[in-house]
């Protein structure tokens, strides 16, 4: 028997691989640390304001607005990256940006808030 420590996600796990090629592991297999450090965490959605979601999975590659910008209706307020393609998400009312609910470089999931306008 071998024995390997792998890792998914951040997490360690210790594995026995018999020479059979059958796999076994502990029954309750434990991280053997926690990740270095987390993302910083972006603010979410503000209480009262109106969100822009995000349209679809995928990787904010640029944030076009910060708080207090005032957008219309069509206005680009982030760029976000899915399938190799980037995706303007627009605003599709007239407002005040409240909050920026995303970083640079952060993924989101289909529907998750971009922005929020008062």
């Amino acid at each position: 028997m071998k024995n390997y420590t792998i890792t998914v996600n951040g997490n360690a796990y210790d594995v026995t691989v018999e020479e059979n090629g059958a796999v076994s592991a502990p029954a309750a297999a434990a991280p053997a640390a926690a990740p270095k450090a987390a993302p910083k965490a972006a603010p979410k959605a503000a209480a009262g304001g109106t969100p822009i979601n995000a349209p679809m999975r995928g990787t904010i590659v640029e944030v076009k607005v910060k708080v207090g910008d005032k957008v219309t209706n069509g206005t680009v307020v982030a760029v976000l990256e899915a399938m190799k393609m980037e995706n303007d998400i627009v605003s599709d009312k007239d407002g005040v940006v409240a909050s920026i609910c995303v970083n640079k470089g952060e993924s989101v999931e289909t529907g998750a808030p971009v922005v929020t306008l008062n």
